[in-house]
């Protein structure tokens, strides 16, 4: 890249950090600050944002100028996100990653991002949003590779991989790879860990809005292996009396 292309990208790159803190500290309401770092158990103070005004900050800040590469992209989210003296500027980071500007950007050049991100984040605020959107993107235009990466994955020391694995399907509908999400629960079924006991549940409970007859049966057949919570997750909806079950 020229000098000046690359000393314009750099320039782009600090304007839109710069914007998205900028924006954080003018939106401040330290009345929901704390409440805010109480409910989510976080070590890292909030600046009293809600999600919503988060959202419309990003959307103004992405506007322009763009970042112009991949690189310059990857670079931004990770220091918005490796910088983050305030959660919402992690919220920010989650939403310049997944943003639609960026979709070209969504190769599995962005796994190791998104794994980084899974790993240090290590909360359900940011992990779900991670699995569910930005590996399903993935999971969807990459199948081969990402099927055998969240198999590995459902089988991590970690734990916030292994609910990754079990989550990054809940959008899928008709498209749920069934191999797949069944092995990454199974692999979680005996654990005691709340976190992955109700990725198991919400995960049975997506795909019962699709094929509740298929969910009612994979209950019943591990309701020895499934905790109560699995269970009741993951039949919320589902009656056992509706007549196609």
């Amino acid at each position: 890249m020229p000098a000046a292309k690359a000393t314009a990208a750099r320039a782009a790159q600090r304007a839109l950090v710069e914007a998205i803190r900028a924006g954080l500290a003018a939106r401040a309401d330290p009345s929901k600050a704390a409440p805010m770092q109480a409910y989510m158990k976080s070590a890292m103070p909030y600046r009293g944002v809600p999600t919503p005004g988060v959202r419309a900050l990003c959307r103004a800040s992405f506007a322009a100028p763009r970042l112009a590469s991949e690189n310059a992209w990857r670079d931004t989210v990770l220091e918005l996100w490796r910088q983050a003296a305030y959660r919402e500027e992690r919220y920010a980071a989650i939403e310049l990653s997944g943003h639609r500007f960026y979709r070209d950007f969504q190769t599995m050049a962005a796994l190791p991002m998104y794994e980084e991100m899974i790993v240090t984040g290590a909360w359900w605020d940011y992990v779900d949003g991670l699995a569910s959107h930005q590996l399903g993107v993935l999971l969807t235009r990459f199948p081969s590779p990402m099927t055998k990466t969240m198999r590995a994955w459902a089988g991590s020391k970690d734990l916030w991989k292994r609910r990754s694995a079990i989550l990054c399907q809940l959008s899928f509908k008709q498209a749920t790879d069934l191999d797949l999400l069944y092995e990454c629960i199974e692999r979680a079924m005996d654990e005691p860990e709340f976190f992955l006991r109700k990725a198991i549940g919400w995960a049975l409970r997506e795909y019962a809005k699709t094929d509740a007859k298929e969910v009612l049966r994979y209950v019943r057949c591990h309701r020895t292996r499934l905790s109560p919570l699995s269970q009741r997750e993951a039949l919320k909806h589902v009656s056992p009396r509706s007549g196609d079950l």
